[in-house]
């Protein structure tokens, strides 16, 4: 079962990875992502994450009081809201966002883990955290009857920037490098992220493998508008529904792709 969902439309990027050994994550990933689709985006991008994030965890309790079955259910979210200039961005769990910038990767985000403080602490390395058998315990999630708050930061974007949201499934199973390597090379989001799939599924990945590239772009090139929603989130009609989101008007602009194994 796919417990991961995501989106990638002209105001949002966000992923969310249902929690494992958890009940129902499926469900939980794609309440968060559907909801915060389903919010229309102003011109306080924080304020709209901000809501979108307590209306998530509302309605993750309200599924919880109504099927005792879905009780603590939860999932990770990240999520980046573009601005015109930049993007606002909510996270909160161990899925990541990525900037490749003049050839570096940088990472965005911080994992709200056990392992993440283990390093943080001094008391685990990096090359030892990759390989901790509790590296995926969460010490932070949206979860049904639990008090949550997501990390909230905005970030200028630049032309020529391209960001990479992902699960766990991609950048568990598939080094930094050839992260970093893949955004350089490939030539289109949509290229990106089946090639980050494929690296996924060639490295032994077991774990639902989902992630959404952008590129920031001059205003004078031509780009997708047409969101896209995958995974558990994906619904019929669902894209329909959502095709009446706000356009970019201001630059630069982004092109997304999104993917999911």
């Amino acid at each position: 079962m796919n417990e991961d969902s995501a989106y990638a439309g002209p105001r949002l990027l966000a992923v969310a990875d249902g929690m494992g050994g958890h009940p129902h994550g499926d469900v939980a990933s794609r309440t968060a992502i559907t909801t915060l689709a389903g919010i229309p985006f102003t011109a306080d991008p924080a304020a709209d994450l901000t809501s979108g994030v307590a209306a998530i965890s509302d309605r993750l309790d309200d599924l919880g009081r109504d099927d005792p079955g879905m009780a603590r259910m939860g999932t990770t979210l990240t999520a980046m809201a573009w601005d015109g200039h930049g993007f606002t961005v909510a996270h909160i769990g161990d899925s990541r966002a990525y900037l490749l910038r003049a050839g570096e990767l940088h990472r965005l985000t911080r994992d709200h883990t056990m392992v993440q403080s283990l390093v943080e602490d001094g008391r685990l390395t990096e090359g030892e955290a990759a390989g901790h058998p509790r590296r995926s315990k969460l010490v932070r999630a949206l979860q049904s009857g639990a008090d949550a708050e997501a990390d909230l930061f905005r970030h200028d974007a630049q032309p020529g920037d391209r960001y990479l949201l992902c699960s766990d499934g991609v950048f568990g199973f598939v080094e930094p490098e050839e992260i970093r390597e893949t955004l350089v090379r490939a030539a289109s989001p949509a290229e990106a992220v089946a090639r980050l799939i494929e690296l996924a599924t060639l490295a032994g990945g077991h774990d639902n493998a989902t992630c959404v590239v952008a590129d920031v772009v001059a205003p004078s090139r031509e780009v997708s508008r047409e969101p896209l929603m995958i995974g558990a989130a994906r619904e019929p009609g669902l894209l329909a529904r959502l095709t009446g989101l706000g356009r970019l008007t201001r630059r630069p602009a982004t092109a997304a792709g999104a993917a999911a194994r």
